[in-house]
């Protein structure tokens, strides 16, 4: 049987890695501290969905293990041999990584290298998928020219109509220190690749979002607007009137297109992963659609201080992994990312 190990496997990316991997009659084991709660209070806890996985899934077991706890992690790995590795724990918050520098810094980066070396100690031909994020790229895409139109910012230059592309510079910008510690993994992450040739690919995500996601005003951007709502909860919109353009990509469509890697991985890729234009939207675009859904108006503030690195558009561009995995696309559109959280927030134990 083949064996998946999955870190942050409670998480929103993680649990659905977890789930779609299962359900393939694969052997799933799950790393997760729990570090959410820690890091955003009861609201960011996981520990629900990581019962909720046990429960559903007899061919999955979670360890409460600490991806800085460099020994015992590689005993662990040792112990479990997997066939295949998905790393998705993370820090995932700009704002608090700049009051926890130390915290955020030994989660993504030094947990990320605890977890090749690990890897590379007990096979390095083990291939070795790391989420990454768009915000290697820091602050440069604000960049580029852009015209305000009605409800959202966009590119000027058709040469980005389709979004960002891999070789877009990650260079001269502000990245928030969240966006440095991630850097510093994905390099690494890239040159286990090189310098070892171990089978590595980093996903750097757009807006990563779906239905099993613990939105809190730090992190989380649909869950977390889409809970306001639901309980008519006011929300903050930090800058750009309301305009930023994200493109969110349903973590079912992520956990495919892991699938896909898996089977035919490669040796140092990098991939943007998100959910291109078709799934873009801005603040006041979101806040539409889900007032269309619930029948609840939004309830909003303005703050004219944009959030420092934050991106005032960003598209993922599609057409390198597209050409790569021509087997892989997405297959929820917006609308049906939406619904799901909501149904999900209606019923869910809070």
């Amino acid at each position: 049987m083949k064996k998946l190990l999955v870190t942050g496997s409670a998480g929103l990316i993680g649990s659905e890695v977890v789930s779609f991997f299962c359900e393939l009659g694969w052997e799933v084991v799950g790393i997760d501290s729990n570090m959410r709660a820690d890091f955003f209070g009861p609201a960011g806890d996981t520990t629900w969905n990581g019962k909720r996985l046990e429960q559903k899934y007899t061919n999955y077991k979670q360890s409460n293990l600490d991806i800085r706890e460099r020994i015992q992690l590689i005993d662990f790995i040792k112990s479990i041999k997997p066939n295949y590795i998905v790393h998705t724990a993370a820090q995932p918050s700009h704002d608090l990584a700049a009051s926890r520098p130390f915290d955020d810094f030994d989660v993504n980066a030094v947990g990320t290298l605890n977890m090749l070396e690990a890897t590379r100690l007990f096979n390095p031909e083990t291939p070795f998928v790391h989420l990454s994020t768009n915000k290697v790229y820091g602050d440069a895409p604000n960049v580029l020219e852009m015209k305000e139109l009605e409800t959202r910012w966009d590119y000027k230059e058709d040469l980005y109509f389709n979004g960002i592309k891999e070789d877009f510079t990650i260079d001269q910008s502000k990245h928030s220190v969240f966006g440095a510690s991630k850097v510093a993994a994905d390099i690494m992450v890239q040159e286990y690749g090189r310098y070892f040739g171990m089978p590595t690919c980093c996903l750097r995500g757009g807006c990563l979002t779906g239905p099993n996601h613990s939105g809190v005003e730090l992190h989380g951007f649909l869950s977390y607007l889409i809970r306001c709502n639901l309980e008519k909860k006011k929300y903050t919109i930090f800058g750009y009137k309301g305009k930023q353009v994200r493109d969110n990509i349903h973590s079912y469509d992520v956990a495919s297109f892991i699938y896909e890697f898996l089977k035919a991985p490669r040796i140092a890729e990098v991939y943007n992963l998100g959910g291109g234009r078709d799934n873009s939207t801005s603040i006041l675009e979101a806040f539409k659609r889900i007032e269309g859904i619930s029948g609840i108006a939004m309830i909003y503030e303005y703050n004219d201080q944009n959030r420092q690195g934050d991106h005032i558009c960003y598209i993922s561009n599609l057409s390198k992994i597209k050409a790569h995995y021509p087997n892989w696309k997405t297959t929820k559109d917006l609308q049906v990312t939406f619904e799901e959280i909501y149904q999900n927030w209606l019923t869910r134990e809070k």
